[in-house]
């Protein structure tokens, strides 16, 4: 997917991701291509996306690395592809997710 097709399916929804046949994660799609993520332990992080050699690539308020997929429509909705290699990871959007995105807020200490 280019960047246009992928905002234009994303934009101001939340998916859950699967992998292997178990939930992996979830992201919200806010405006200006920022991001959340979270592993599905309340513990979510920010970030923003952009196109790079034709994939989404995710930079995150707490790594300095970019994390790049190909995102691929399939008839029960997006596939991603990490850096495009087939022997990597590859997640689904999962259907019927009974479930919300849950953020707790930062740990507060004394």
């Amino acid at each position: 997917m280019s960047a246009e097709e992928f905002d234009a399916y994303t934009r101001g929804k939340t998916l859950f991701y699967g992998f292997d046949g178990t939930p992996y994660g979830v992201e919200r799609y806010l405006s200006n291509r920022r991001v959340i993520w979270s592993f599905l332990d309340g513990d979510c992080r920010e970030g923003v996306w952009y196109e790079q050699n034709d994939q989404i690539c995710f930079l995150y308020e707490d790594r300095s690395d970019p994390q790049c997929w190909v995102f691929l429509r399939s008839g029960s909705g997006l596939i991603a592809r990490f850096e495009n290699d087939p022997e990597a990871t590859e997640l689904y959007e999962s259907e019927d997710v009974d479930e919300e995105m849950i953020c707790h807020g930062p740990d507060v200490g004394v």
